[in-house]
């Protein structure tokens, strides 16, 4: 799906990547999961490019569903991953994070979450294996990647988690941070993920602000469709909005 010219998202099992293009080269935001890899190289081919033109990854945070073709991109094509230096750990080993309730309360709970927690596990995301990653996103900084992504600090979700807006395309990847599907929950709309995902589901509603602040059109989140109504709208639904 081209969600605005040049970029163009890959959706399997209720989670999101984004394909990047320019000019020269591609950046690849996020890396969801296993069953991601086809569907990714379909793009690639589809815009006129392979694993060759993907110049690196760019990682909002570090769980297991965001990492799930990184190993192989990296043991294959040796593409480089730029990541948080608070995500580094996790990165490494995916499934060691601590969020803020019980994950396996979640399906009794939250009914509604089962097909989409389900769905993750069946496209690989009991078995995603960590990489050791490269160069670190620093707050506001610009990376040197194409379409240029500016990194806006959005921890909560994560310690090291960050959002990555690029003014060119008027859009802003949020990740976590602010999704529009919760699949701890079930429920849609912009919204701060449960806490079974969510580490720090206080300082998570406070990093809304910094999302809303990019005044970016378009919303491009890890989980949910994009949204299109603007990242300030966005931001103060989902800080309205309950987080389960």
């Amino acid at each position: 799906m081209d969600v605005v010219p040049g970029v163009h998202l890959v959706a399997v099992a209720s989670t999101n990547l984004y394909v990047l293009e320019d000019d020269d080269a591609v950046t690849i935001v996020d890396a969801g999961l296993p069953r991601m890899w086809d569907e990714t190289t379909e793009v690639l081919r589809r815009i006129g490019r392979d694993w060759t033109d993907v110049a690196g990854f760019v990682l909002t945070h570090g769980h297991f569903d965001h990492l799930g073709i990184l190993s192989r991109a990296v043991a294959e094509h040796s593409v480089p991953v730029w990541v948080h230096p608070g995500d580094r750990r996790i990165v490494r080993q995916p499934y060691r994070y601590h969020p803020g309730r019980p994950r396996l309360a979640y399906p009794i709970l939250h009914p509604r979450s089962v097909p989409h927690l389900a769905s993750m596990a069946a496209a690989g995301g009991l078995r995603v294996r960590g990489v050791e990653p490269g160069p670190a996103l620093v707050d506001g900084e610009t990376v040197d990647l194409p379409a240029r992504p500016t990194v806006v600090f959005t921890p909560g979700h994560t310690d090291g988690h960050c959002a990555l807006h690029v003014p060119s395309r008027d859009v802003v990847f949020t990740g976590d941070a602010l999704v529009t599907l919760d699949p701890y929950s079930g429920r849609t709309g912009p919204r701060v993920v449960g806490q079974g995902g969510t580490h720090d589901a206080a300082t998570a509603r406070s990093s809304l602000g910094r999302i809303g602040a990019t005044g970016a059109r378009v919303v491009l989140t890890g989980h949910g469709q994009p949204w299109s109504a603007g990242a300030a709208e966005a931001a103060a639904l989902a800080g309205a909005a309950d987080i389960a």
